[in-house]
């Protein structure tokens, strides 16, 4: 499977833009900007005098550049706030949301930790520091090393609200401080594959065999889905969730059809390659 271990990336291609039109900026989710490169890549291919610079940083800083009118895209693996829409719209921006495709957040450990299964309750107390060894949850007599994204990042505000809340975004538990927070996804695939004590999550597209991936439940006594473009596709897998492009107004020309070269078969198809989850035709 061909991946993108890119986080910051500028493309440019050409010297006139197609239409007369500036550079299209997308920004935001670390979890998607290597499938907003592929697709930029994809979608220059067959617009050869278009533009598009694709940058990370998180969905909230992905957000507040839409916010402060500084990109045309915000991609983002969580919803837009209340209070953050109302604040694009205080600056003139009436935010329009595009579902894109679909991740299973994926738990993973080292591969030589036995424990393969854990349910929400479980995952809840390792990351709320109320589980603090692995004998807790099946495994060995070691301290878990819970590893989390920092508070910047979609894939943390999802986790925090539909893993360590159990569901109730306003719940009161909260990421334990002792949590190690890491800048991106990749940091977290990289420290659990070389720490067998270590657990973190991140988006599917990131697993690979350097890492072992966790069955969840929603339930303690199951049934444990592991997760898959399968089981997200078929709302098997209990922490599924979409991926979005946001715009500051309806999106006009490039910018629409960048996304709704996103949203066409061809993108989708990118999506599966990625190892997300395209959307249902």
């Amino acid at each position: 499977m061909k991946k993108f271990w890119v986080f910051a990336i500028s493309l440019f291609c050409g010297t006139t833009l197609f239409a007369g039109e500036k550079m299209i900026q997308v920004k935001g989710s670390d979890t998607m900007v290597n499938l907003g490169q592929a697709w930029a890549e994809a979608f220059m291919e067959v617009h050869p005098d278009s533009a598009i610079a694709v940058t990370g940083g998180g969905s909230g800083t992905g957000i507040a550049a839409l916010i402060n009118g500084t990109c045309d895209i915000a991609e983002s693996s969580r919803n837009m706030k209340p209070e953050e829409i109302a604040q694009a719209k205080q600056n003139g921006h009436d935010v329009k949301e595009f579902v894109v495709g679909l991740d299973a957040l994926t738990v993973v450990v080292h591969p030589d930790n036995p424990v393969s299964q854990l349910n929400i309750d479980q995952l809840s107390g390792i990351f709320s520091g109320k589980i603090k060894n692995w004998k807790e949850v099946g495994g060995p007599d070691r301290e878990i090393v819970a590893l989390s994204r920092e508070r910047n990042s979609g894939t943390h505000i999802f986790f925090l609200e539909h893993v360590v809340r159990r569901g109730n975004e306003k719940g009161p538990e909260e990421f334990d401080p002792a949590i190690l927070m890491l800048p991106s996804s990749q940091t977290i695939a990289e420290e659990v594959s070389h720490n067998p004590e270590a657990i973190g999550y991140f988006g599917l597209g990131y697993l690979t065999q350097d890492e072992k991936a966790i069955a969840v439940s929603k339930n303690p006594e199951g049934p444990f889905i592991m997760p898959s473009v399968e089981t997200a596709s078929k709302g098997e897998y209990p922490i599924s969730r979409p991926l979005l492009m946001y715009t500051g107004g309806v999106p006009q020309g490039n910018v629409k059809v960048f996304i709704d070269f996103a949203k066409s078969s061809q993108g989708q198809e990118i999506v599966k390659q990625m190892d997300f989850v395209p959307l249902k035709k």
